[in-house]
């Protein structure tokens, strides 16, 4: 299984950023992986573990903002679909010496 949080929290005032730094940092700490901003995954072994994740999360979300969880299958997680846009690099991947441009 794989725990999902996804989570939109204010950054207006300096309590507001504290609070955001200290709840990505206790994702990090806990073994979350970062998918996209605000988008964080684990792996959990069983429902049990699962259970334990949602309780550690409760006590860390912040007053303000708004915290998700979403717990899928290994399956359904293997099945995400990667959409990315074009590939704009300027490096010139070439085993020549000189390139002429």
């Amino acid at each position: 299984m794989r725990i999902i949080v996804f989570f939109d929290l204010p950054t207006e005032t300096a309590a507001d950023r504290t609070a955001y730094r200290q709840f990505r940092t206790f994702l990090i700490k806990e073994g979350f992986i970062m998918m996209q901003k605000s988008v964080y995954f684990k792996l959990a072994l069983n429902g049990s573990t699962v259970e334990l994740v949602k309780r550690h999360l409760a006590n860390q979300v912040p007053a303000k903002g708004t915290v998700q969880i979403m717990v899928i299958t290994e399956k359904q997680f293997a099945d995400i679909v990667y959409l990315v846009g074009e590939n704009k690099s300027q490096v010139i991947d070439s085993v020549d010496k000189y390139i002429l441009v």
